[in-house]
């Protein structure tokens, strides 16, 4: 089985107001193929609510680095309360979201993900003398290279989600379209 190590442990982005959930994806999207990740989606559901839609979404995507370790980010995208909005910026209308968002990263550093260490119990033994006398300073770099990562998606999304807080202060009157009482 593979080895997973914990670089970063439950890093939480929270936001509510303004945004466009598509381009909030298309944002999360881009930095991933930007960065060389392939995206794994474990989970995506969606269903409709009185104060509005509901969105959970959980992402692993990974990295390979080596072809014994890879870096891994688990996200745990949450929106709630999301309406859909009608704002008028410039005599023009647009359509935005309106909601909460609640955004929770993990990153790990995944060794022998493939198992080939694990067949015998000799090579288990020679894989931690490996990992530990030869490897560690590799590792402790990939390990640098996740947090690195994590940190930067995280602040990529922040700026993506502030932009609309501080674009609303322009926007004129927001109508609530749909899911009225």
């Amino acid at each position: 089985m593979a080895e997973r190590t914990i670089v970063v442990d439950h890093m939480r982005l929270t936001y509510e107001g303004l945004f466009d959930v598509n381009e909030l994806y298309k944002t999360i999207d881009e930095w991933l193929r930007s960065k060389g990740y392939d995206k794994k989606e474990v989970k995506n559901m969606e269903k409709t609510t009185a104060e509005g839609k509901y969105i959970e979404l959980v992402l692993e995507p990974w990295k390979k680095i080596t072809t014994y370790a890879k870096n891994v980010i688990r996200m745990r995208i949450i929106m709630s309360d999301i309406k859909e909005v009608e704002v008028e910026k410039e005599k023009a209308k647009i359509k935005l979201n309106q909601g909460k968002v609640q955004i929770v990263f993990d990153g790990f550093f995944e060794t022998d993900y493939e198992n080939r260490w694990e067949t015998k119990p000799i090579y288990y033994f020679f894989r931690t003398i490996f990992n530990k006398y030869f490897y560690g300073f590799y590792t402790d770099a990939y390990k640098k290279n996740i947090l690195g990562d994590v940190n930067h998606l995280h602040s990529i999304i922040k700026s993506f989600l502030n932009l609309y807080r501080y674009s609303a202060e322009s926007w004129t009157n927001p109508s609530v379209q749909g899911n009225r009482p």
